[in-house]
């Protein structure tokens, strides 16, 4: 990102307060929210995707944390015993479907080319708008298709984090409400670690620099995030993600319009 105009840098830096508020908001979403409209910026996935694996890592942790402190709280209060925001008896059940899947995708990312992992984005992301504008994301009321994509969000959460338009069905029909987003946030903190280890191994560039000035951007929308998460526990926000959906929808058409504009070019 050395050589990008300043109106480039600005856009960038609202996307990361941007990704950040979707982040601690949802539980998810994070890249999924945010990759289309950075890549349109500069097509570079293997730019950005370290600097979200590094924010998904440090804000899931600091959530976590804080979910733990207040948990211990109100048990004090309550002179009870204290109940945890994550549920680890679906991450048990996730992570040894997950895993191997997710060693695939890092592969995948780290050898393909940039069109091909950008392309793949966009339609992934295209199928979660249309989902959300429907007000009908993936269900399944079979195991083995819960376990199918619990398989496929590994491997697509490998190749480009974005794997919760096939995840969040299925730990939304066994989690809690309230348990939902820190769950994720276990799980996403574990899939990025090996996903960053994987940068790290292979001598991606982690961006380093670049995290002086978006870390605060990020932070920005995490603490507006946290705000929104509180409301969406008590509130129905069915319009907000139609909305939102149709704005991904057109932002990844466009996208893929793009790609395939340069493969004919």
């Amino acid at each position: 990102m050395a050589d990008l105009a300043l109106w480039q840098y600005l856009v960038i830096a609202l996307l990361f307060v941007w990704g950040g508020f979707v982040r601690s908001g949802l539980g998810f979403g994070g890249a999924v929210l945010t990759l289309p409209f950075l890549l349109m910026v500069h097509n570079a996935p293997l730019v950005y995707l370290p600097i979200i694996s590094v924010h998904l890592l440090l804000f899931s942790a600091l959530t976590i944390a804080q979910a733990h402190v207040r948990s211990r709280g109100r048990g004090a209060v309550a002179d009870g015993p204290v109940q945890t925001s994550v549920n680890w008896a679906f991450l048990r059940y996730a992570l040894p479907l997950m895993l191997i899947p997710k060693l695939i995708g890092v592969a995948g990312v780290i050898t393909l080319p940039a069109t091909v992992v950008s392309s793949f984005i966009f339609v992934v992301v295209a199928v979660y708008a249309i989902s959300y504008i429907l007000q009908r994301p993936f269900k399944s009321n079979s195991r083995r298709l819960d376990a199918f994509f619990m398989i496929l969000g590994g491997y697509v959460s490998g190749t480009s984090l974005i794997a919760a338009p096939l995840v969040v069905p299925v730990a939304a029909s066994r989690v809690a409400r309230h348990e939902l987003r820190d769950t994720l946030f276990v799980l996403w903190f574990v899939l990025v670690a090996i996903k960053l280890s994987a940068f790290a191994w292979t001598g991606i560039d982690l961006q380093w620099r670049h995290h002086i000035w978006l870390l605060p951007c990020a932070a920005v929308g995490h603490v507006l995030g946290l705000r929104f998460h509180d409301y969406t526990l008590r509130a129905d926000t069915g319009l907000f993600f139609r909305v939102l959906g149709a704005g991904l929808l057109v932002v990844s058409l466009a996208g893929l319009a793009r790609m395939v504009a340069q493969a004919l070019s």
